[in-house]
């Protein structure tokens, strides 16, 4: 018998055949989630890092098995907090991949699970990927917003006047409403270009945070994607 759970995943005797949502994310929700990715990448690979650093050069006195197994748990519980994320800021849910534990061997299973390891490496790989996408958001949206309201806050300048390159011999100066109208032309014209670009990398993400934090594609019967029911 098969049956669909409030998150749109398909369950066939016990089996999960379908995965979430095909990620669609708005811009407002790709736009604040990519900006967090820095300072929480900078968290998590310190986080990740320093614990198994730590435990696994202290492993042999024993010392270090209560620093590895906080890493495992961290890992996991950061994972859960992060599929969170992605669900409430880029509209994407991501199934629970681990196995289940048993009643004894609980942290035997917690260290095979393959799902584990993929959450410590989904933490690595956050802070490249938050320095990228950190970069290229503040980078577009600051030149776009800059430009396309310049014939609003140019007199504020020093000199009211808005100007590129060096103080005393620029290269341009806008001075007047009348000079300020092609720049915030331009601005429109690179608005344009960052709301798909923005809405293009959260979905990016979110493909990429589903393959590291969601089931292996082996775990599925079929791993396709399905429309989340209203009011979810």
């Amino acid at each position: 018998m098969r049956r669909r759970d409030a998150m749109g995943a398909v369950d066939s005797g016990g089996v999960i055949e379908r995965d979430g949502t095909r990620p669609n994310p708005s811009v407002l929700g790709s736009l604040g989630y990519l900006a967090m990715n820095l300072p929480l990448g900078i968290a998590g690979f310190v986080a990740v890092v320093t614990l198994f650093s730590v435990g696994l050069s202290t492993a042999v006195v024993w010392v270090g098995l209560p620093v590895l197994a906080l890493a495992v748990v961290g890992a996991r519980l950061g994972a859960r907090v992060e599929r969170a994320r992605i669900y409430a800021m880029l509209d994407t849910y991501i199934a629970s991949p681990y196995v289940p534990l048993p009643e004894r061997g609980r942290w035997k299973t917690r260290v095979r699970d393959v799902a584990t390891w993929r959450d410590v490496s989904y933490f690595v790989l956050l802070l490249p990927i938050g320095v990228f996408e950190f970069t290229v958001m503040v980078t577009m949206w600051s030149l776009t917003l800059g430009l396309l309201f310049l014939p609003i806050y140019y007199r504020y300048l020093p000199e009211e006047s808005w100007r590129v390159g060096d103080w005393d011999h620029p290269l341009i100066v806008v001075d007047s409403f009348v000079e300020s109208l092609p720049f915030a032309a331009l601005g429109l014209l690179l608005l344009a270009v960052a709301l798909p670009v923005t809405k293009g990398l959260g979905r990016a993400h979110a493909y990429y945070a589903r393959a590291l934090l969601g089931p292996a594609p082996s775990f599925f019967g079929s791993y396709h994607a399905e429309p989340l029911p209203s009011g979810v």
